[in-house]
């Protein structure tokens, strides 16, 4: 069995984050993308403090298709260094993560 986890991406605002959360579901390397508007992310970039406004891609897929989700955003995705980070799924309802491995295609 596979090791469900959740992928935070975040993502300009509006379409970029739309396209990518239907890009990782259509090609099964997501089994759902929840698509969070409204974020206000502050950073450190270039040696600045930088607050802008962003939504949250959460990315419910499995630890073997990380790789092929990482890859997938760093090619589609418009910052030069998206964040794609991962959270295991330490619990959840047996029917729901049953359809979360049968959903994604780890290969």
């Amino acid at each position: 069995m596979s090791e469900p986890i959740a992928i935070l991406v975040a993502c300009p605002a509006g379409e970029p984050a739309a396209a990518l959360a239907h890009g990782l579901v259509q090609a099964g390397l997501a089994a759902c993308v929840n698509h969070l508007p409204g974020m206000r992310s502050t950073y450190r970039w270039k040696g600045e403090v930088v607050t802008d406004a962003e939504d949250l891609l959460l990315v419910k897929t499995t630890r073997e298709a990380f790789a092929a989700v990482e890859a997938f955003v760093v090619e589609h995705h418009p910052y030069e260094v998206p964040e794609v980070v991962a959270l295991p799924l330490v619990e959840g309802h047996a029917p729901y993560l049953a359809w979360l491995e049968a959903s994604v295609d780890a290969s």
